[in-house]
C-alpha cells in the first residue's frame, strides 16, 4: 500500500488501533515487532496542545518508535487542529502519519463536540480534514478514525467519508458501530461496506476482530483494504503475525507458548517502567496484565492479582502464580 510518500510493507495491512490508556510506547512497540503495519498513539487534545500542555505533547512522543508510527489528535475546531499540528511539528514530535479522531464515544470527549460527536456534522468533518491537511503539508499521510454514525437515525458515515476524502484524507478506518452503540456487538458489516464503496481512498475495517479468520472474513465481506485491530490484540500481539500469514496465504502460526506470553508481559511492563517510572507505570500495567490472563487456568483469580500490582517485582510474583496454576 502507498500513502503519499509512505510505503506500507503490506498489501492488506493490519493496523494497531489507538486506545486511550493502553497504546503507550511499550504497547505499540510490542505490536509493531509482531507485525502491525503501523501503530497509533493514544489520542491527544488539539486544544490542550494549543494551550501549552506539555503532557499532551509527551503523549505523542516516541523516543524510538518501532516501524511506522501515527499520532492521533482530537478536537472540534478546524483552526485549533491546524495550530496543534504546527506546534507538534515545531516541537520536533516525530511521526509518519497524522490521524484525526472522529470515533471516540466517551462522553468527556463528545461533550466538547469532538470524537464521534463530529459524525453529526459531515461538513465540519471536511473542514477539520482540510485544516489538518493545510498544516501538515502535501507529503505526509493524513488518516481519519470514524464510526458509521451517531445513532440509528444519523448514519452519516458515507457523507463523512466523502467529506474527508474530498478535503485531503488518504485513508479512513471505520469502526462498524454508531456512537449510541458504544461497543455493544455486533458490528454493522454492511455499513462498513457502504462506506468503502462510497470513496476511492483505502478503508480499514475495525471492530470485533480477534482472530485471523475474523480479519479474512471481514475483508472478504467488505472489500476493505485492510483491518484495524484494537482490544483483540491486547495481551496477544501474535494476532498480527497470524493475520499477516493468513492474508498472504501462509500457514497460520500456532499459539504462543506460556513462556512466550509471560516473557512478553514482563518485557512490556519493564519498558513501561523504564519510560514512565514505576509509580506512573504500574497502575497502568494492571489493565495490560489482565489481558495476558485470557484462557489461563485460574484466570479470574489471576486477574484479581493483576489488579493489585504495585511494584515491578510484583510482576515476577504474578508470573510465578501463573505457572503454578497451569500445573
Amino acid at each position: 500500500m502507498q500513502l503519499r510518500n509512505l510505503t506500507i510493507p503490506y498489501a492488506q495491512p493490519a493496523v494497531f488501533a489507538p486506545m486511550a490508556g493502553f497504546t503507550d510506547a511499550a504497547c505499540r512497540h510490542l505490536m509493531a515487532d509482531h507485525g502491525a503495519a503501523w501503530t497509533v498513539s493514544e489520542m491527544a487534545s488539539a486544544k490542550a496542545i494549543t494551550f501549552g500542555d506539555d503532557k499532551s505533547v509527551r503523549l505523542l512522543r516516541d523516543k524510538a518508535s518501532h516501524g511506522i508510527y501515527a499520532v492521533q489528535l482530537f478536537g472540534a475546531e478546524p483552526e485549533t487542529m491546524a495550530q496543534a499540528i504546527r506546534i507538534i511539528q515545531e516541537k520536533g514530535v516525530q511521526f509518519d502519519i497524522l490521524d484525526i479522531n472522529m470515533g471516540c464515544p466517551a462522553p468527556k470527549i463528545t461533550s466538547s463536540g469532538a470524537g464521534s460527536k463530529l459524525m453529526q456534522d459531515p461538513e465540519l468533518c471536511g473542514r477539520m480534514v482540510a485544516a489538518a491537511r493545510g498544516a501538515l503539508g502535501p507529503d505526509k499521510p493524513l488518516t481519519v478514525k470514524m464510526r458509521i454514525g451517531w445513532d440509528a437515525e444519523q448514519l452519516t458515515g458515507v457523507a463523512v467519508a466523502r467529506q474527508c476524502e474530498a478535503n485531503g484524507a488518504d485513508l479512513i478506518a471505520v469502526h462498524g458501530r454508531t456512537r449510541e452503540q458504544m461497543y455493544i456487538p455486533p458490528i454493522d458489516v454492511d455499513a462498513i461496506t457502504e462506506i468503502r464503496k462510497a470513496v476511492g481512498i483505502p478503508v480499514l475495517a475495525n471492530g470485533d476482530i480477534t482472530t485471523a479468520e475474523d480479519a479474512k472474513q471481514i475483508l472478504e465481506q467488505t472489500g476493505c483494504a485492510g483491518v484495524m485491530i484494537g482490544r483483540g490484540a491486547l495481551g496477544d500481539p501474535w494476532l498480527f503475525e497470524r493475520i499477516n500469514a493468513v492474508l498472504t496465504g501462509q500457514p497460520e502460526p500456532g499459539e504462543p507458548s506460556l513462556n512466550a506470553r509471560m516473557s512478553a508481559l514482563r518485557a512490556q511492563i519493564y519498558e513501561m517502567c523504564e519510560e514512565k517510572g514505576e509509580w506512573t507505570a504500574m497502575p497502568q500495567a494492571r489493565g495490560q496484565a489482565m489481558h495476558y490472563m485470557k484462557g489461563l487456568k485460574g484466570a479470574a483469580s489471576l486477574r484479581r492479582y493483576c489488579s493489585m500490582l504495585e511494584h515491578f517485582t510484583d510482576v515476577d510474583k504474578l508470573i510465578e502464580a501463573v505457572y503454578k496454576l497451569q500445573g
